[in-house]
């Protein structure tokens, strides 16, 4: 029962939100091999001056040796 939460700096379009979400549930389906119904996704909006303090020291930063797939740090 895989729970994805995605945050993104704001300004995506509900469309594009939509989009995401069922690519991410299509993909955990497949890989997973998750039944239907199963999976939930989550995006969060964070504005850009709250990212460094609200995303990346806590939840990228802090695990980084944890990460599957690694932004540049900065």
């Amino acid at each position: 029962m895989p729970h994805v939460i995605v945050k993104t700096l704001t300004g995506k379009t509900e469309d594009q939100k939509v989009r995401l979400a069922e690519a991410i549930a299509n993909d955990l389906r497949a890989i997973f091999n998750s039944p239907e119904g199963s999976i939930s996704v989550a995006i969060e909006d964070v504005p850009k001056p709250e990212w460094e303090e609200k995303v990346y020291k806590p939840e990228i930063l802090s695990i980084y040796d944890k990460l599957y797939c690694k932004p540049a740090k900065h």
